[in-house]
This record gives C-alpha cells, structure tokens and sequence, in this order.
C-alpha cells in the first residue's frame, strides 16, 4: 500500500552531492560567504569578552590580552579577519542590488553604490587608525 496516489505521485528529487557548492565559482563564494558568519559573530563576541575584562579591571584585562596572545587564539583571529573581510567585500558586491538607490527618477548605478560604500570603509577605518595610531 503506497501512500502516493495518482493524484499525489511521489515528487521527482534528483540526488544531489553533498559537495554541490564545489562545482561552481559563485556557488563556492556564497557558502563562504554564509560560513564566514559564524566568524563575524566570534568577532563580535571576543569584542564582549573585551569589554567585560576591561570592566573587570586591570588584573583580568591583563590576562585577557595575555590570552589573546596565545598561538591558537592568534591563528583563530587571523581566520577570522580573513573571513570578516570576505563577509564585509562581498556585502558592498551585493549592496547594489540589495538596495535600489535612485536620484531624480533614475537609479543609481550599481558601481556608484559599491564605490560609496567602500569609501565609507575606508573613512571609517582612516578615523579608527587616526585614534589608535596617535600619540
């Protein structure tokens, strides 16, 4: 007794590989892109470890820096700025066609978007490095 009916045929699903994201340049681009995620919130959450040492007091941020210096968490970090760099170049790629900008009726193009937004980096890190690099 088959559960399909004629009216509900069992659908047609093609076996697909597990390694379906490696035939392709774009496709390979897009899983990074979606694994890099998980970088950026490892970023954001050494970023709160930082901050609580730093409320913690001299003693724990101390030891928080000596952490920082280990070998494995030198190699992570390194990971991960590689990956939050992929994440951040392949969002202002996408940013023109996530936002549709227009100006006087027409819309912008998409180079002008993406050439916006990486000044916009640029600026901003400019001012942090003005701050951090200053005597």
């Amino acid at each position: 007794m088959s559960p399909h009916t004629t009216f509900h045929p069992k659908w047609y699903r093609p076996r697909v590989s597990v390694w379906w994201w490696l035939e392709k340049r774009p496709y390979r681009l897009f899983v990074l892109r979606e694994i890099s995620s998980v970088f950026v919130a490892l970023v954001a959450f050494v970023t709160l470890l930082q901050v609580r040492a730093v409320k913690q007091g001299p003693d724990a941020y101390a030891r928080f820096l000596e952490w920082l210096g280990t070998p494995a968490v030198l190699a992570v970090n390194a990971l991960a700025f590689a990956f939050v760099l992929l994440h951040a170049v392949t969002w202002f790629n996408l940013a023109p066609k996530a936002m549709s900008l227009r100006l006087r009726g027409k819309k912008v193009p998409d180079a002008v978007v993406a050439a916006s937004n990486y000044a916009g980096w640029i600026v901003a890190s400019a001012i942090v490095a003005y701050f951090l690099l200053r005597d």
